[in-house]
């Protein structure tokens, strides 16, 4: 009797993930409900015990180099556990890596940005090689004859692991790699030095920092060429069959992310081919870069999303003090407010796929380097704030909780830092005022609708200064966040966010929303199905 269980909430398990209403009206709104089906059958997947275990073993186990062979030959592998080959094949196989590009359905970047909010909640670690191959596409259409070489394999619904032939193989994964130790952003302080072959060909010789995904089949990669920095595509198997130079020095020991291997890979006399102009590189990959962005957005909302779930599940089923935590006035504020924020980025993650979609070149110039910085900075607070709603259980493995809390900062680190984000922000509200055009017309129809709301806009027509950029960013963020939510959520939430986040009625931490909010409105549209 000593041991008797009780008190303690059932497992998450057998509920629809994409079961999501901000996720769900965001899909039909920004053209994609075709793809609704789909959604809730890898919703209802996502849900099962079976990944969850995939997630938990992927981790747990983690990526090991190979640098030899038993026999002494130089391989450069890395083993992954067998549920992280799950965990991708249901990713490729469900068009969240490269499939948008080659379907020409309306809405077919939001139905995949769905489903990698929706799958990601699952695991993170490997929505890294599947969004930089869904990245890559725009980058490679530079080099035309490579696009039509390669395109096919990096756009089909098949994992084909393994370093084989690319043109032998069912389907391809992409990687880049930019950063270089002594510039990290900066990558014109970048040292691997390019040669033309005279062949047709490039060789490589330099060292990397950070490649993520060291197993995918190519690579988008920035070298010094005698014209200046300049972009080049790494195979790691040439069209011959022979390997590639493409030394793994060793693979990150990093805080969270471990499922994924992040290398230090060293090019000598490595095979690459020119993508777009020489001295171009860093005009050609950002086209990359601006994918990978759109996704730290989707992964950052999806990791919000699972740790919700995750809190508003335990306080529902855990009592104290007489009833049950959730239904406590200061707990479901704390729920409530954590809810406001991840619908709040669940909404703006959509929208900006929908900009992708419908290609408004102009407002997604700004936007997702606006939602890039804060969104992805908004995801550890969320995520530290549900899990002390699971108490100590929340700081157990088993929980999940401490995965998800070690995965949050990545994607604000990932592809440009805050800095980073807000200095392209402040460039290109100086530089093409099309964008800042852009952004205000998008945000200008709720404003009529909340006064907070109009004052926030009105602010943001001041020029900025390289001081104020990150406040900036801010602003832009949550006015863009809350016209969304005005224009597409219950009363309750938008009023919520407006009066909070715009309307100076919020304390410092979470769980501090004014008395007269709905907060169980706002936790029930929120729970899990």
């Amino acid at each position: 009797m000593t041991h008797e269980v009780f008190n303690q909430p059932p497992p998450l398990v057998d509920y629809d993930v994409a079961a999501d209403a901000g996720l769900l009206g965001a899909v039909e709104r920004e053209g994609a409900n075709w793809a609704a089906g789909d959604l809730h059958r890898l919703g209802k997947l996502a849900g099962t015990a079976e990944p969850q275990r995939w997630a938990d073993e992927a981790n747990r186990h983690e990526p090991r180099l190979l640098t030899h062979d038993r026999y002494g030959h130089r391989v450069d592998e890395v083993d992954f556990h067998p549920s992280w080959h799950r965990l991708m094949e249901v990713a490729v196989g469900e068009g969240l890596a490269g499939a948008p590009w080659a379907d020409t359905r309306k809405g077919a970047h939001v139905a995949r940005a769905a489903g990698l909010y929706v799958w990601s909640q699952v695991e993170a670690g490997h929505s890294c090689p599947i969004s930089m191959t869904y990245a890559v596409v725009p980058a490679l259409r530079h080099a035309p004859e490579l696009a039509k070489a390669y395109e096919p394999l990096l756009t089909a619904k098949a994992y084909d692991f393994g370093l084989r032939t690319p043109s032998t193989k069912k389907g391809l994964l992409a990687g880049m790699g930019m950063t270089e130790k002594q510039g990290g952003s900066d990558v014109r302080a970048n040292t691997t030095a390019a040669t033309d072959a005279g062949d047709g060909t490039w060789r490589l010789r330099g060292h990397k920092w950070f490649t993520s995904a060291p197993m995918c089949d190519l690579f988008l990669v920035l070298a010094q060429a005698p014209q200046g920095l300049s972009c080049f595509l790494v195979p790691r198997v040439v069209p011959d069959g022979t390997r590639n130079t493409f030394r793994i020095q060793r693979l990150k020991d990093k805080l969270g992310n471990r499922s994924n291997a992040s290398s230090e890979p060293e090019f000598d006399d490595t095979v690459a081919w020119l993508v777009g102009a020489e001295g171009q590189g860093v005009r050609t990959i950002i086209e990359m870069v601006a994918m990978t962005r759109l996704d730290c957005v989707t992964g950052s909302a999806s990791g919000m999303r699972a740790a919700l779930t995750q809190a508003i599940h335990h306080t529902r089923h855990r009592h104290a003090f007489g009833g049950a935590l959730a239904d406590k006035p200061v707990m479901r504020n704390v729920l409530a407010d954590l809810a406001l924020e991840s619908e709040a980025a669940t909404l703006l993650a959509m929208r900006l796929a929908g900009a992708v979609d419908r290609r408004e070149q102009a407002f997604s110039r700004l936007a997702i380097a606006v939602g890039k910085f804060w969104v992805c900075k908004r995801q550890p607070a969320v995520v530290g704030e549900a899990l002390e709603c699971l108490g100590g259980n929340g700081y157990v493995e088993d929980s999940g909780l401490p995965r998800l809390y070690r995965d949050a900062p990545l994607n604000s680190i990932w592809e440009g830092s805050g800095n980073v984000q807000a200095l392209d922000i402040l460039r290109t509200l100086k530089k093409e005022p099309d964008s800042l055009e852009a952004f205000l017309a998008e945000v200008a129809p709720a404003a009529q609708a909340d006064r907070r709301l109009a004052e926030a806009i009105d602010a943001l027509k001041e020029a900025p200064v390289e001081d104020d950029a990150r406040r900036t960013a801010e602003r832009m963020a949550l006015v863009l966040q809350a016209s969304l939510l005005v224009r597409y959520a219950p009363p309750a939430v938008a009023d919520a966010f407006c009066a909070s986040r715009l309307g100076g009625e919020w304390g410092h931490t979470f769980g501090t929303l004014p008395a007269r909010v709905d907060t169980a409105a706002i936790v029930e549209r929120a729970a899990p199905r």
